[in-house]
């Protein structure tokens, strides 16, 4: 398990575990905040292909599907 502090994501660097599409390395391009601030979502961008995808932070924790940074 991936321990991730949510308010330090924006443009951090994410490796999928089973690329898809030739989309391996992915960046946090956003981060999506509730009315007190508290992370909700991030927007993970493909590097390769520059498709972009809403999805809850939690989801980076699971470590058979991310890992840190560019490998």
């Amino acid at each position: 398990m991936n321990r991730i502090n949510p308010a330090k994501l924006l443009l951090s660097k994410w490796t999928a575990a089973q690329p898809r599409n030739k989309e391996k390395h992915f960046l946090v391009i956003e981060l999506f905040r509730d009315e007190e601030g508290t992370v909700l979502d991030i927007e993970l961008q493909a590097i390769m292909t520059r498709r972009a995808e809403r999805l809850a932070w939690q989801t980076l924790q699971n470590a058979d599907v991310w890992r840190i940074g560019w490998q």
